[in-house]
């Protein structure tokens, strides 16, 4: 029966009941000694006659009264009256996180802070010998001063012991009750192997953590169903929904933290509370961490830098000596210009060309520089002090591109994984900022970056700690299609940027242009085809293949003088990045032109190389004939796509589209014609046939009013296989090649994107890519009725996935960038995939949308593909003090 208010027990006076749980009822108490408010939990007079109960109720007041830590409920004392046992405890003012969290998840701020200080709570316990095996919402109390984790009814010492219970005996159970035999807990937050009643230790804890920060996030639960039974199955076999599909603003980095909590097996989370605490702090503070590790010793001015860079023998000399002789000299004494070459670590492969790399960055103070490289097999960004010969890689970086530099030389930005994202230099993950589906350039002054997210798209700016991106510049998309290569100039609110126009015919309207976070209409500077940047009150900017300087003044935004050549710099033709960057005081680096090899390579299936395809140029997609004697490549000259066939025997190449920009494309079956997509400015596509020796007229296939791609052409000849719409958010469609060819989406009802379909050689299995697990994997429906799904790979991959000639095996490159194969068996209408191993690591070109390879179609299980483009011999040049050059009328 409940106690009326009024009821004495000891010193305590009964005030009101706050709730009851599976170990007893809790009331609203006032203490008469001290005159405060307390709160009382009993085990109820039937209960106290039995002895699991009553021991439990005793093992609680020992394990709280062993406890003292501010995030977990005081016990202030124990007592005995009329059969009944109590607890006095601190009355926690506040709500339940269960409570607050029917109002949805909570900001991150406050998610980070609450979750932090239960894992020091948790830590404490854990460290006392104490397990809770209820940690839940409900016993989390959020007050004014944090949180509180409450009830310590389920809590065990530490200590091996056995249970009997079943999955069985537990799924019967309705509240978390304790009876002897069954599970106890919650069962929405037991780790896997409470579910199994198997023998605990603090790791489960750390499980049921994961569950509730999960919850605090996402306002959902990790493990949900209609039963027990269901809840049980999930937590033992299935993983939440990626937090990023909910919340794509949570730092990735927290995503990892919760993934590692929820790990099915004990071994695989994290081994104490006290490491999510750090980690979660970490978060918090990142953005405040120092960059100590790479900024060491004094920076110098522009009368005393100069810099010891790694040269040859003779040339590393003098640049030392000049180091030497200006830091022993007269501060105002002016500095000589030196001008060197850097040259690369030998196991780093340097990146500049193409969509996927970019200009080396040299911070502001002009101390250490960023870069995208390739290193065993890996691309990722590296570090390196232009007084070092060597270079660190950077982990988390993986297939990063385009990096920039914050203001105070503490992070940098970039882009990867189609976002863009910061990474503190003192340690830790990356943190996504916002969705990049194929980002052009960024710039960070202060807390503002701004930043280019597709290449038909204006800036954009956004807070460096995330939040949603807010144009800045508007297209007038009659004169130009793109404005990307940002760059903030001194203040801080005005900034230079490219804009240019995709089609050719119209390099005439690119120019460079100034304008503002306040708005207003941009200022034109001057005409050029290639990024631009300011530096030590000049403009540098490219013009006829130079590297050209002009006196700039950043207040009237306006040129002065004239301007004068730097040197040759290299440029990238198909997105106008010039490979040139310069600090603030006085260091400019910039890369000369040469050859740069874009090599079509043939391996065979052990990884050994078999020699240069006689092909060219810089791929977009590369699809061999039927019969293996040729390939159909879409190549960019400049911004703008060919498609061209080639004859693999002889070399000679046929050019079929001209005056378009051609994107992807596939073969007929019988190897006559083409498809491919073709783009005439306005960002949406159109589909063409064109036969494939170059003769006759090109045949519309599909114009949609859509972005539309051809992934594949059905060996039957009854379809085209294509993705339709940007990048995020593509769908595969099927292209009827008989009838009315209407188009229609494979997969109506479909939630996630899909895309990338390639049909079996038999015609009956179609392999493609979906997000729906969070990372884009392989998959294969049956073919055309999309009927049934099997998982082929696991941990990402890179589009696409290939078939053999026999259809008994397919490849597909993963994100970690080995080239797999999954040996396929089919029978009775379903497949069984037999195993996938890793073949070789692939020395292939990952795009954007594709891996850049394909199988002989001959069954000779060789492999072709595009080698990423290796800019290490071409000739990175560094001037110091550039500015003091004599300026020739």
């Amino acid at each position: 029966m409940p106690l009326a208010p009024g009821t004495q027990l000891g010193p305590y006076e009964i005030s009101v009941p706050l709730g009851a749980g599976g170990m007893g009822e809790v009331y609203r108490a006032r203490d008469t000694r001290l005159e405060r408010t307390v709160a009382i939990k009993i085990l109820p007079a039937q209960f106290s006659s039995d002895p699991v109960r009553k021991q439990r109720f005793e093992r609680e007041a020992k394990t709280i009264s062993s406890l003292n830590h501010p995030n977990i409920c005081t016990l202030h004392d124990i007592g005995h009256q009329d059969g009944m046992d109590y607890l006095v405890m601190e009355c926690v003012e506040g709500e339940t996180l269960a409570k607050r969290l029917e109002k949805g998840a909570l900001p991150l701020e406050q998610a980070l802070k609450f979750g932090a200080q239960i894992a020091d709570a948790l830590d404490k316990a854990h460290r006392s010998g104490v397990i809770h095996r209820d940690l839940k919402p409900g016993n989390i109390m959020l007050t004014p001063t944090g949180a509180k984790l409450l009830d310590f009814g389920l809590a065990k010492p530490a200590a091996p012991l056995t249970s009997t219970a079943t999955l069985t005996a537990a799924v019967t159970q309705d509240s978390p009750v304790t009876e002897q035999g069954t599970i106890v807990g919650t069962f929405q937050y037991m780790s896997p192997e409470q579910v199994e009643g198997k023998e605990l230790d603090g790791r489960s804890d750390i499980f049921s953590l994961g569950a509730v920060l999960y919850e605090t996030l996402t306002g959902k639960r990790a493990f949900e169903g209609k039963s027990q039974l269901s809840v049980a199955s999930a937590i033992l076999e299935k993983e939440p929904v990626p937090i990023a599909s909910m919340k794509p603003m949570t730092p990735p980095v927290l995503d990892h933290v919760i993934r590692k909590c929820l790990a099915k097996t004990p071994d695989d989370r994290w081994q104490s509370a006290a490491d999510i605490k750090h980690e979660i702090e970490w978060i918090s503070q990142a953005s405040a961490q120092g960059s100590a590790a790479l900024a060491s010793g004094a920076r110098k001015s522009v009368g005393t830098l100069a810099l010891p860079f790694a040269l040859g023998a003779i040339v590393l000399v003098a640049i030392t000596l000049v180091a030497n002789y200006l830091l022993k000299s007269d501060r105002r004494t002016p500095a000589p210009t030196v001008r060197a070459t850097l040259t690369m670590p030998p196991n780093v492969t340097l990146l500049t060309l193409g969509d996927q790399a970019g200009a080396p960055a040299i911070s502001r103070d002009g101390s250490n520089l960023v870069f995208a490289g390739i290193a065993d097999g890996k691309q990722m960004l590296f570090v390196r002090p232009l007084d070092s010969a060597t270079a660190k890689p950077l982990p988390g970086t993986e297939g990063g591109k385009f990096p920039f530099w914050s203001s105070d030389g503490k992070s940098i930005g970039f882009f990867a994984d189609q976002q863009l994202k910061r990474l503190d230099i003192a340690g830790g993950p990356p943190i996504s900022l916002a969705r990049a589906t194929d980002g052009r350039g960024g710039t960070w002054a202060d807390n503002v970056i701004l930043f280019t997210p597709y290449i038909y798209e204006a800036i954009y700016r956004i807070s460096a700690s995330g939040g949603k991106p807010v144009p800045v510049t508007a297209l007038d998309r009659s004169l130009h299609t793109t404005h990307r290569w940002p760059d903030f100039l001194p203040d801080g609110k005005h900034f230079l940027y490219l804009a240019a126009h995709h089609m050719s015919g119209r390099e005439g309207n690119s120019a460079i242009y100034a304008g503002s976070l306040d708005g207003g209409n941009p200022k034109f500077i001057v005409h050029s085809n290639g990024g631009a940047f300011y530096s030590s009150g000049e403009l540098l900017y490219f013009r006829d293949g130079s590297l050209m300087a002009q006196e700039f003044d950043a207040n009237r935004l306006e040129l002065r003088e004239d301007a004068r050549p730097i040197g040759q710099v290299l440029r990238e033709n198909g997105n106008w990045g010039v490979i040139a960057s310069a600090s603030e005081n006085g260091v400019v680096l910039f890369q000369s032109p040469g050859e740069a090899k874009y090599p079509i390579l043939w391996f065979d299936r052990s990884g050994r190389g078999l020699g240069p395809a006689p092909l060219s140029g810089q791929l977009q997609d590369l699809r061999l004939s039927p019969d293996g004697t040729r390939a159909a490549v879409v190549t960019f000259e400049g911004p703008v796509g060919y498609a061209y066939v080639c004859d693999l025997r002889t070399g000679a190449r046929t050019r079929l589209t001209f005056g378009e920009g051609a994107w992807f494309l596939a073969w007929s079956p019988d190897g006559r014609k083409v498809v491919y997509s073709s783009e005439h400015g306005t960002g949406n596509t159109e589909l063409y046939l064109k036969r494939a020796d170059g003769s006759g007229e090109r045949e519309l296939l599909l114009s949609s009013g859509n972005i539309d791609h051809p992934t594949d052409w059905t060996r039957d000849g009854q379809y085209v296989v294509i993705n339709r719409g940007q990048l995020g958010s593509e769908r595969i469609w099927l292209v009827p090649m008989f009838g009315d060819r209407k188009a229609f989406p494979l997969f109506p009802n479909a939630a996630s994107e899909n895309g990338e379909g390639r049909v079996s050689p038999d015609g009956k299995w179609m392999a493609y890519l979906s997000v729906e697990s969070g990372l884009g994997e392989v998959y294969v429906t049956s073919f055309p009725k999309g009927i049934g799904k099997w998982q082929i790979s696991t941990g990402g991959v890179l589009p696409a996935a290939v078939w053999r000639a026999d259809g008994r095996e397919l490849y597909f490159v993963t994100l970690e960038g080995n080239l797999m194969v999954a040996s396929i068996l089919e029978s009775a209408g379903s497949i069984t995939v037999q195993g996938v191993r890793p073949l070789f690591r692939s020395p292939f070109v990952s795009g954007l949308v594709l891996t850049i390879f394909d199988v002989d179609p001959k069954g000779s299980q060789r492999f072709i593909g595009s080698a990423a483009p290796d800019t290490s011999t071409l000739p990175l040049n560094v001037i110091t003090n550039w500015t003091a050059e004599p300026k020739k009328k």
